[in-house]
């Protein structure tokens, strides 16, 4: 299969590339910056933002390839933070990079997929797309974002043969806690007493979560499949326990396990 993956320079990008290069898949990935290459794998220095910069990089591969099989959207990032203290231009990269960057590669793909009857869509949501997380408020509305899109997505692409998947992470160990942007507001930390604290918790949850090539592992097993699920959980016990209390408890029970969780 022909697989297109958005940000590979590290993490679930990475892994996922080098998963699915070594299983003998074509695969082309974006990163914003020169990296270390992998073999057999195909790179376009670009930012998933720049829309015209997005259709090029398909159109490339299309010239090349003939078709695009598989879409996966994992570029993203992070921004932590008391939400009124959050600046527009932060804001505004936040949903930019994760969700418009997303849009983007859609618009891209999908005229292809239609002619050829058939494709696959990966798009990497989070558990923070099911929940809100306090002072990661922003990160998760991206998140929302892509489920809210996604729904809509497989149902009007469903008639063209073209599947919609998303996944939803939970705590991985990868570049993304060391990469992700803090509010640098001098009042935050005195206004909300706790946000250290729980910025603390989120590190340290991050950092002792699983490995990325577990969810390459189960990336690399949803293209493989004819017909996969919609949606898809790949986090601890505790987390998937976590994604099935939002669904049962009335929501008042739900947020006070979820304010206690991150000392609020």
């Amino acid at each position: 299969m022909v697989v297109f993956i958005t940000g590979i320079s590290s993490g679930f990008g990475l892994e996922t590339a080098r998963l699915l290069a070594s299983e003998g898949h074509e695969v082309y990935g974006t990163v914003r910056r020169q990296v270390e290459p992998l073999p057999q794998v195909r790179y376009f220095t670009l930012d998933v933002r720049d829309r015209e910069a997005v259709a090029d990089a398909v159109r490339a591969v299309i010239e090349k390839e003939g078709r695009i099989d598989v879409l996966v959207n994992n570029a993203g990032m992070g921004i932590g933070g008391p939400l009124e203290f959050a600046t527009e231009e932060e804001i505004r990269e936040q949903m930019d990079a994760n969700f418009m960057g997303l849009v983007h590669c859609v618009d891209a793909v999908l005229p292809y997929m239609r002619q050829q009857h058939g494709g696959k869509i990966v798009a990497l949501s989070s558990i923070g797309g099911l929940m809100g997380l306090p002072f990661q408020g922003f990160y998760s509305a991206s998140k929302f974002a892509i489920e809210g899109y996604c729904e809509a997505l497989r149902l009007e692409t469903k008639q063209f043969g073209v599947t919609v998947t998303v996944i939803r992470p939970g705590d991985f160990s990868t570049g993304f806690t060391g990469s992700r942007k803090k509010t640098t507001h001098n009042e935050a930390a005195q206004v909300y007493r706790t946000y250290a604290e729980s910025m603390g918790k989120v590190e340290h949850d991050e950092t002792g979560g699983l490995k990325p090539q577990v969810l390459a592992r189960k990336i690399s097993q949803i293209i493989r499949k004819r017909r996969p699920r919609y949606g898809y959980v790949v986090a601890s016990l505790e987390q998937r326990l976590s994604v099935l209390l939002k669904r049962i408890l009335p929501a008042r029970w739900f947020s006070a396990i979820l304010g206690s969780y991150y000392h609020l």
